[in-house]
């Protein structure tokens, strides 16, 4: 059994932590062709488990936020968000806007 075979579109959609990433999702599965379908979904499965193995780091950063308060202004974060999206491959930008 792969990584990709314990996916599914369900687990997937769960899997991503913001709306607008899982309306994209959605639009992806929807738009592709289907034979493009499995490399699609194979990006989007790849993009959930980034997401899951950064989990534990997430969680101890907030519990030391949480120990020392937070950050000086001088220390910056760098949102992520449009990488992953990115990473999950191109999008099919047919049908996106119309009524």
């Amino acid at each position: 059994m792969t990584a990709r075979d314990t996916w599914t579109v369900d687990r997937l959609h769960h899997a991503l932590p913001h709306s607008a990433s899982r309306q994209q999702l959605l639009a992806d599965v929807n738009l592709t062709p289907i034979d493009e379908l499995p490399a699609v979904l194979d990006r989007w499965a790849q993009a959930a488990e980034t997401l899951q193995a950064a989990a534990g780091v997430i969680e101890i950063a907030r519990g030391n936020a949480k120990a020392v308060g937070p950050l000086p202004e001088a220390v910056t974060a760098e949102d992520r968000t449009a990488d992953v999206l990115r990473d999950a491959g191109p999008r099919d930008q047919r049908g996106q806007g119309a009524a």
